[in-house]
């Protein structure tokens, strides 16, 4: 069964983390001394279809933003427990199944996946230069066995916003999508 995200409020600082990324093997801060234009948050994990449905358009997005002041981190925040498709291992191997350079980072204490009030994957966080939620919810309509395309639409429009210092338009719909799949 399908779950909304929670749908943090507009203008929240962006909790801080260090989380190890799966690929490299380095821990990754969200604050860093870097300072892009815009930083994408999101929750997504290996065995949900709703992210498997969005692989293509992730990718696109890396590939169509990676000169740009977007900074992409994922995370996954499932109990690989009970769900150990998603460990850290199984990550990196999708990772380079995608060829996918931004990091994916295991939150296996999910202490972040709560402090971002995280409920689904995918879930998209999109923070301004100042780290300041700016958009937060669906990359766009698209849903496993909609027949409707995926655009990253939603997600794409508020990236864009953001880059040019325009608003980003308050009208927000949830993400859909697994739920986090929280430890006992």
């Amino acid at each position: 069964m399908a779950v909304a995200s929670n749908m943090m409020e507009l203008g929240t600082q962006a909790p801080d983390f260090t989380l190890p990324d799966t690929v490299s093997g380095q821990d990754i801060s969200l604050i860093n001394g870097e300072n892009p234009k815009a930083t994408l948050v999101m929750f997504i994990c290996n065995h949900c279809p709703y992210v498997i449905h969005i692989h293509p358009e992730l990718i696109n997005i890396e590939r169509d933003y990676r000169n740009i002041d977007l900074r992409i981190i994922a995370i996954s925040s499932n109990d690989v427990t009970r769900y150990p498709q998603d460990g850290p291992v199984q990550m990196k191997a999708l990772a380079n199944q995608l060829n996918i350079s931004f990091p994916y980072l295991y939150d296996e204490s999910q202490e972040v996946a709560r402090a971002y009030d995280a409920a689904c994957t995918p879930d998209f966080y999109l923070f301004d230069e100042n780290l300041m939620l700016k958009y937060r919810g669906r990359l766009d309509d698209s849903r496993p066995r909609t027949g409707i395309p995926l655009s990253g639409k939603d997600l794409r429009s508020a990236i864009d916003a953001v880059l040019s210092d325009q608003s980003v338009n308050e009208v927000q719909y949830p993400s859909m999508g697994c739920s986090i799949k929280w430890k006992n």
